[in-house]
């Protein structure tokens, strides 16, 4: 039988070219870390923490947040849309968020698509969202862009 053999070069450029293609994390871990960002809205949003909430948002200036017709820009004005929209727990209801589908674009960007729905005593509203994540320079993936729709 005969064996092939290969120069030690050429099986070292082979290694090194395969592990410089490779991404620092697995998309699955990246899509974890994606969906506990959203785990935690919940999260905050049925203990009525508008606050935590919106910890999943990039602050500043970069944040588009459109809904009902109408564009919010930036991570303040966002906070405060929130606060005047729903002033207490009762408006609040209880959040889920459900078929989330995520899909990287980039190495520090996704695309996430899913359903959300509220529970309050006098109705159930329901809608879609679709969500830009972008990865910041910390390593953290937050939202960038939401644009949130109404069911009819």
């Amino acid at each position: 039988m005969r064996q092939l053999k290969v120069p030690f070069a050429a099986a070292m450029m082979v290694i090194v070219v395969a592990c410089a293609t490779m991404e620092p994390g697995s998309q699955r871990d990246e899509e974890q870390a994606i969906t506990a960002v959203l785990n935690a809205q919940q999260a905050a949003w049925n203990r009525g923490d508008i606050d935590a909430f919106m910890d999943g948002y990039v602050r500043g200036d970069a944040l588009r947040f459109a809904s009902g017709g109408t564009v919010t820009r930036g991570w303040q004005s966002t906070l405060d849309r929130y606060k005047a929209r729903y002033r207490d727990r009762s408006i609040m209801g209880a959040l889920t968020f459900s078929g989330i589908e995520v899909d990287p674009i980039s190495a520090d960007a996704a695309l996430v698509h899913g359903a959300w729905a509220l529970q309050r005593s006098d109705d159930a509203p329901s809608g879609l969202f679709t969500l830009l994540f972008r990865k910041t320079a910390e390593g953290e993936w937050r939202i960038v862009s939401d644009t949130t729709t109404l069911a009819d």
